[in-house]
């Protein structure tokens, strides 16, 4: 009898042996290419089968391929991070100033002591720069002072001087400048830092001047209108000197718009009889009043 040719069967699975080892299933396939099978991966050497022997190679557990030694962890990934050495400090986001609340009890609050965002308004010459300062330097919690034209006059070459003429190239940098105090205000008031910003906002233009502040600061900006007498504000112009002083009819002209903010619900004060420390103390008196009622603007 012819038997077909072709490679030898594996032997038949037997109880307590595990599968037949070093058998390739590509062996049932006549096309595929012969040879031995491949070892396994990481296993020993297979012995080579003794002369003679037609059959699979003997099956059976091979050695046990010795296990590899777990490895370390990489330093940069498993020890935790350095200290910051370098002094820096994070900020906290700044947001919008809240609108400030007056504590649960009869007892006036006292704005020395509290953190607060307030906006000094008055015509040039009405003492706002100089009153702002001086209140700032004199609270029982840190304070800063940020003025409008302070940071207007940060452009060196190129600034747009109103008294050289009002265009559209002075209306922007009025406005960059508002921003740019917008936002230092928040940065301060975020780290627990009281701002009092001074402008010459006009009542008829409320969306470019008290409407921006509030949108650049926050609903809890106190405003309060520093107004003297019209010659008072002539006489401090007068002592003034560079970009800042302006002509006669310049001032008057503005302290003519100014008079609008009354009837508006704004404290006002005039301080055309009154000092620096004065008009200070009468600005906490006010501030005490518009914490415990928040004025409607």
């Amino acid at each position: 009898m012819q038997h077909a040719v072709g490679s030898p069967l594996p032997p038949p699975h037997q109880p307590g042996h595990g599968p037949a080892v070093g058998w390739s299933p590509a062996a049932h396939h006549p096309g595929a290419p012969q040879g031995p099978a491949p070892a396994p991966q990481g296993s020993g050497p297979v012995p080579p089968p003794p002369p003679g022997f037609t059959g699979a190679p003997p099956s059976g557990p091979l050695p046990p391929h010795p296990a590899a030694p777990p490895q370390a962890m990489p330093p940069h990934l498993s020890a935790p991070p350095p200290p910051d050495t370098t002094g820096h400090v994070a900020l906290p986001p700044g947001g919008p100033v809240g609108v400030p609340m007056a504590p649960p009890s009869p007892v006036t609050p006292d704005p020395a002591t509290t953190t607060l965002a307030v906006l000094l308004i008055g015509p040039a010459g009405a003492g706002k720069t100089s009153v702002a300062r001086y209140w700032a330097d004199h609270r029982g919690v840190p304070t800063a002072h940020i003025s409008l034209d302070d940071v207007r006059e940060w452009v060196r070459s190129g600034f747009a001087d109103p008294q050289s003429g009002w265009n559209d190239h002075s209306e922007a940098q009025y406005r960059l400048a508002r921003r740019t105090c917008g936002f230092a205000a928040r940065n301060f008031l975020a780290n627990g830092i009281s701002c009092i910003l001074d402008d010459a906002v006009f009542p008829d233009r409320p969306v470019v001047g008290l409407g921006g502040w509030k949108r650049h600061v926050g609903p809890g900006l106190l405003p309060v209108v520093l107004l003297p007498g019209l010659d008072i504000v002539l006489e401090r112009n007068a002592e003034r000197s560079g970009n800042r002083r302006l002509t006669d009819e310049e001032v008057a002209r503005i302290h003519g718009r100014m008079a609008g903010w009354y009837g508006s619900g704004l404290p006002i004060i005039d301080n055309s009889q009154l000092d620096v420390p004065e008009t200070a103390k009468l600005l906490d008196d006010v501030l005490a009043r518009a914490i415990a009622s928040p004025p409607q603007w």
